[in-house]
């Protein structure tokens, strides 16, 4: 283990994925179930995602799942990467986590992203708009002033039980969203999406226009994206296939298919353009050996700067996943660090 990785927090985000011959409740029996092992693996955190009539997707209510991840474990922290706070009235979500934290305190993280329904008719289903992103802030403000008692887009309504609860609150962004976090004094996780160079830009940024708050004092930085560990480097690629194949399947026909077995979609005739977006969505993970990932980690935490990598991986095989999981814990001493 390089010095690097061993100073940086290792966290999970489980997105709930539907697996071919599978049902959405047993992907979230599958992701209750991947929470425990992270704990006994001694990662730092367990995320839970938002995702709204996405037929691959079965995490549609972060809260009520986090709520049932927590009651499953006892020591990691469990939050939300993220909650869509466009989708939501910034009172019901401070509520929610006024719940989550009196249950559990000491113990819940609140990951807030700007992203609203996936399409026209979602949106619609919500009582929401796109241009609903545009008030990410107000919004935030608003949230983060009822736990504080603070907020006065609405005076003298109280969030119960949040009001006066420390619940650490996370902006999921890229690019403006990346300010939004450091204007408000919060952490940032961010991920490779636009390329790494992009990336790279927007923590520059972050760090730069960050405002020292309650929250936090100090920019922090965590970096979000796909891990494949496994005892060769075909088969730590083999891992990734399937979420690859899903978001080049969604760039074509606009949704999220369940999770396939890694050899069926690479026995399957793709044309150029869906070769090319398969491709694409490979480019950019991080996957080999525990030699090859720890190199590759230590690469990216020493460009990025990052506090914390929050791993985001998802596959058909679930035995491969946990061993996967199980790999990069070795790779990040994280048992011995948390008996220390």
């Amino acid at each position: 283990m390089t010095s690097v990785i061993a100073t940086t927090r290792f966290s999970v985000l489980d997105r709930s994925r539907i697996r071919a011959g599978h049902d959405g409740p047993q992907a979230l029996r599958d992701t209750v179930a991947l929470a425990r092992e992270a704990e006994r693996l001694g990662y730092d955190r367990f995320w839970v995602s938002e995702h709204h009539s996405v037929p691959g997707v079965a995490g549609s209510a972060p809260a009520v799942l986090a709520a049932a991840v927590a009651s499953a474990t006892s020591t990691i922290r469990v939050g939300t990467g993220g909650v869509m706070l466009p989708n939501h009235q910034p009172l019901v979500v401070a509520e929610e986590f006024g719940v989550l934290e009196s249950l559990f305190p000491g113990r819940i993280d609140m990951g807030l992203g700007r992203s609203v329904g996936f399409t026209d008719g979602i949106r619609k289903a919500l009582g929401r708009d796109k241009k609903d992103a545009d008030d990410f802030g107000a919004q935030l403000a608003e949230l983060l002033g009822y736990f504080d008692g603070t907020q006065t887009a609405h005076p003298q309504v109280h969030a119960r039980p949040a009001e006066g609860l420390a619940v650490p609150a996370f902006v999921l962004a890229t690019g403006q969203g990346a300010l939004v976090a450091a204007e408000a004094g919060l952490p940032l996780v961010i991920a490779n999406v636009r390329g790494e160079d992009a990336m790279l830009r927007a923590i520059d940024a972050y760090r730069e226009a960050f405002r020292p708050s309650a929250h936090a004092e100090r920019p922090y930085v965590v970096v979000s994206g796909t891990v494949a560990v496994a005892d060769t480097t075909e088969a730590a690629h083999r891992i990734l296939v399937p979420e690859a194949w899903s978001t080049a399947y969604s760039r074509t026909r606009g949704e999220f298919p369940a999770l396939s077995p890694a050899e069926d979609i690479l026995a399957r005739d793709m044309t150029d353009g869906e070769r090319t977006l398969f491709a694409d969505a490979l480019r950019r993970q991080v996957y080999g050996t525990e030699e090859e990932v720890a190199d590759a980690l230590e690469k990216l935490i020493e460009h990025s700067g990052a506090d914390e990598f929050l791993v985001t991986t998802s596959t058909y095989d679930r035995e491969a996943l946990l061993d996967s999981y199980r790999r990069l814990a070795r790779i990040a001493d994280l048992a011995a660090r948390r008996d220390a």
